[in-house]
């Protein structure tokens, strides 16, 4: 590594810091504070990779891992978009952009930094999956650590968690039980609208 290449790299890590700043909807330490997606984005690593260890199957963890820290840099530039948002369908755009810029950056030597933020939005691999499905679970965690909060100030409704979370029945049918268990417990307690 010379000069110009540490520089390059000390402002590519610099640029990508601002990940922290970007708040999510979900509150964390059970309505302390909002997480950010820094933040996030550690904690769907770490979940990707101790989850893949209770599945049957034999996960390319780097890939996984990397597409868990990729993820969302896009909001760097384009901020979060609430999952039960109707700006949700529009939010890849400008993510993918922002992407583009980190993915085209003099100090980020990694040549697979796009393709794997295109495989985690557009593919259908089992680490996509895998990943898809623990990146809809951590916020809904949060939510019931939070007695509902998020859900309760966006006015969130039973339909919308049901509809998002539908897809987990097909890849992990037990955790898509806990999780239906987990939204009737939400509307008897006022955190859901029925």
């Amino acid at each position: 590594m010379n000069a110009d290449q540490v520089s390059a790299f000390a402002h590519y890590l610099s640029e990508l810091d601002a990940l922290k700043t970007v708040n999510r909807r979900s509150y964390i330490q059970g309505g302390t504070r909002l997480e950010n997606s820094a933040e996030h984005s550690w904690h769907l690593a770490m979940a990707c990779w101790t989850l893949s260890e209770f599945l049957d199957d034999d996960y390319d963890m780097e890939a996984l891992l990397k597409m868990a820290l990729v993820h969302d840099v896009g909001e760097v530039d384009a901020g979060d978009t609430f999952l039960y948002s109707a700006a949700r369908k529009d939010a890849a755009g400008p993510e993918r952009e922002c992407v583009l810029r980190f993915g085209e950056h003099p100090g980020n030597p990694a040549h697979d930094f796009v393709p794997l933020w295109d495989e985690q939005e557009t593919g259908t691999g089992k680490e996509t999956r895998l990943l898809k499905v623990v990146d809809r679970l951590l916020p809904f965690m949060l939510n019931v650590n939070s007695q509902g909060r998020a859900w309760i100030e966006n006015g969130v409704a039973k339909s919308q968690v049901l509809a998002a979370h539908a897809f987990i029945a097909d890849e992990i049918p037990a955790l898509h039980r806990w999780m239906a268990n987990r939204v009737e417990e939400a509307v008897a307690n006022g955190w859901l609208k029925e």
